[in-house]
């Protein structure tokens, strides 16, 4: 068992990393008071982008940048629908994970079954040389790294600058923030395209990284999970990243369990991380105070102040 504990590790790094950047940028998104229901399309929208550029150029990072602009221009979408027209974001954000999950299939046909070759990099070569636990770090990506860096630049962000102050401000009171001289919708515009980046770079990795092909449905439903992950960490991002690993470790366990023979249906540990997913935000729920005081107040709330 403790030779197998690296791996574990690995894995479970390797499977939580998509969360990380998805959730810490729904987490800044209902931070500023509006909630977007789509994740997962612009996930699906930012992995179709990114393989079929990386697929015509050969070029991983290329494809990582194509991704998160797609996530990110879909957002805006969203910003335009929500924020300009005033429309309701519950539905708005379905309407973008429906339109993203159709629109990444009917781009990828051609490439369903692809895959793309594999490339060590001047950076894993380096980390791999590190004695004793090189050849353990060198299996991380670069793109897990990355994602530690985010999450340091958002914790240090909300809590630790002014901007992040007013943002946390409009999505507690966007009316004061107003009376302020703050500009409400575009402190939202910015954290709907911050989010819709991360959510882009979150499928750029599962398309180009973790996968390393492409096939409908890549997501597996992790844009809603992430959803879920914002509320189970209470909006704080030091437990979003927690929570992404734990989910990540949820869903390499069945992998580990076939290894060793465990006599359960593949179908049941496949499911395990919905079934979690489900069995916190009960947990949760039988506890709205805990959501009422964590919650920003304005959230899926339109503010009217603004033309």
């Amino acid at each position: 068992m403790m030779d197998a504990l690296p791996a574990i590790l690995i894995a479970t790094l390797v499977a939580g990393t998509p969360l990380v950047y998805a959730a810490l940028g729904e987490l800044v998104v209902e931070k500023s008071g509006v909630l977007n229901l789509g994740v997962e399309g612009m996930m699906l929208t930012g992995a179709i982008a990114a393989f079929a550029t990386a697929h015509a150029t050969g070029n991983l990072w290329l494809g990582v940048a194509v991704g998160c602009v797609a996530g990110a221009a879909l957002a805006f979408v969203f910003a335009v629908l929500t924020l300009g027209l005033k429309a309701n974001q519950v539905a708005s954000g379905l309407a973008l994970a429906i339109f993203g999950a159709g629109f990444s299939a009917f781009l990828g046909k051609s490439y369903v079954g692809v895959a793309l070759p594999q490339e060590a990099s001047i950076f894993t070569e380096v980390i791999g040389a590190i004695p004793l636990i090189g050849p353990w770090l060198a299996q991380l990506h670069p793109l897990v790294y990355l994602s530690w860096l985010v999450f340091f630049g958002v914790f240090r962000f909300l809590y630790g600058t002014q901007a992040g102050l007013a943002l946390r401000a409009i999505g507690e009171s966007p009316a004061s923030a107003h009376s302020l001289g703050y500009s409400v919708n575009t402190v939202r515009l910015l954290a709907l395209l911050f989010g819709g980046a991360m959510a882009g770079i979150a499928g750029a990795y599962l398309a180009l990284v973790y996968t390393s092909l492409w096939v409908e449905g890549l997501t597996a439903g992790r844009g809603w999970i992430a959803l879920a992950l914002v509320v189970f960490a209470t909006w704080r991002p030091e437990r979003v990243l927690l929570g992404a690993y734990l989910f990540g470790g949820v869903t390499t366990a069945q992998l580990f369990a076939q290894g060793a023979g465990v006599p359960v249906p593949p179908e049941f540990m496949s499911s395990l991380p919905y079934l979690a997913t489900i069995v916190v935000l009960v947990l949760i729920s039988r506890n709205p105070m805990l959501l009422q005081l964590n919650a920003p107040a304005s959230l899926g709330k339109p503010f009217h102040g603004e033309a």
